[in-house]
Order: structure tokens, then C-alpha cells, then sequence
């Protein structure tokens, strides 16, 4: 009697299950989607060095504006590493140096010819709806919470034309520690200024410099 050849019959249905698998990582391969990395909206680079005024604030007084004003510059390094940014004072100061009223044309092209820079980044903060936590007649101790929203508008200004290039706004609510609340107005003078609204802060600035940021996208 002949002996079964066991190999051979094995081997068949490895082999087709060799061919579904191979069919099947086929398939997969051809409808695999491809990321590609899509350059930011917009792109500092041809500026060459940069001038940031400190943030100007609205209904708030403390250091805010000034937080807000050092995370946004820490977000034009991420996003665009070898950029330079030149940290140019408050507008107050920096209209006086220049002989302007406001922070326009003029000024612009002046602040470009002082300080060799090819744009300017100005931003304004506006704090509304303080909601305290706590607190007696209206005055709430550093120590306390309050809910507010903090709007962020941001634009670049040629130093050439004086001319705007770029703007942004974002908006953000939060619960923020260590402020006074008095007569509607808050005082962010927190001494340690990220653990106090360091979220609040992180979340406009981040949103109002998206379009400074490389993004992976589908293809």
C-alpha cells in the first residue's frame, strides 16, 4: 500500500493562505493614505529678524499682558525654530522713543529703521465677564478664583511699508487663580504667574498662532 504524502498535502493550504495574505497586504498598500507636511500659512523666514511689543490689556491691570507676551514669543521660536525676536518694551514707551501716537505706519517704519528689523508683532488682551469665586462686596482676596475671558487680537507690521501682513484673534474662558477683583477690574499679579493663568494664557496664544505652524495633512 502507498504511504500518504503528508508534506504535499500540508502544503497546499499553507500556500493559500501565503496568497490571501499577500493579497490582502496588496489591497492594504494601495489604499494606505499618505501624510505630507503642509508649510505654515504664515511664513516669518523672509522677515529676517523680528520686533515683539509687549501686549497691551484692557479691564485687567498685573502682569497678564506681559505672560501672555513672553508665551507668544516662545511659540514663534517652536513654531519656526532660528527666528529671531527681538523683545521691543512696552508701546508706550517705544511711541515716545519714536515720536508716534500709535503703533501704525509711521511708527512701524521707524522701529525698522532703530532697531533693523523686517516686521513688528502687536498684540492687544481684553479681559471680560470676571466671575469670582469668593469674596465680599465685590473685593475678592489674591488668593481667590474667578472665571473670565480673555480675548487675543494679534497683527505684523512691515517695518518697510508699514503695512500689515499678517492678523489673528483668538478667544479663550477660564477659571484663574491668585487674582483681586475690584470694582469689575482684576489684578493678575500672581507671583507665579504659569500656575496662576498659565492654561488661559497657553490657550489663546496658542490659537491666535496657529498659522504660524507646519501641519501634517492627508493625501
Amino acid at each position: 500500500m502507498k504511504r500518504p504524502n503528508w508534506s504535499s498535502r500540508s502544503a497546499v493550504p499553507g500556500a493559500g493562505l501565503l496568497l490571501l495574505l499577500l493579497a490582502t497586504f496588496a489591497c492594504g498598500s494601495h489604499n494606505r493614505v499618505s501624510r505630507v507636511l503642509v508649510p505654515p500659512r504664515l511664513d516669518l523666514r523672509p522677515l529676517g529678524r523680528l520686533g515683539l511689543v509687549t501686549f497691551t490689556v484692557e479691564n485687567a491691570k498685573g502682569s497678564l499682558h506681559e505672560y501672555a507676551t513672553e508665551r507668544f514669543a516662545e511659540e514663534v521660536l517652536a513654531a519656526q525654530p532660528g527666528m529671531e525676536v527681538l523683545e521691543l518694551g512696552s508701546a508706550d514707551s517705544l511711541l515716545q522713543r519714536v515720536g508716534e501716537k500709535e503703533l501704525g505706519i509711521a511708527a512701524a517704519q521707524e522701529l525698522g529703521k532703530q532697531r533693523d528689523i523686517g516686521a513688528v508683532f502687536a498684540g492687544h488682551l481684553k479681559v471680560s465677564n470676571p466671575n469670582p469665586s469668593g469674596g465680599i462686596g465685590g473685593i475678592v482676596s489674591a488668593r481667590a478664583e474667578a472665571t473670565v475671558r480673555v480675548d487675543l487680537s494679534v497683527r505684523l507690521l512691515s517695518a518697510r511699508s508699514g503695512a500689515t501682513l499678517w492678523r489673528s484673534s483668538a478667544w479663550a474662558t477660564e477659571k484663574v487663580g491668585q487674582v483681586a477683583l475690584v470694582g469689575g477690574q482684576i489684578n493678575f499679579a500672581a507671583k507665579d504667574p504659569k500656575a496662576a493663568y498659565g492654561r488661559l494664557v497657553s490657550r489663546v496664544v496658542g490659537l491666535a498662532a496657529q498659522d504660524m505652524w507646519s501641519t501634517w495633512q492627508n493625501r
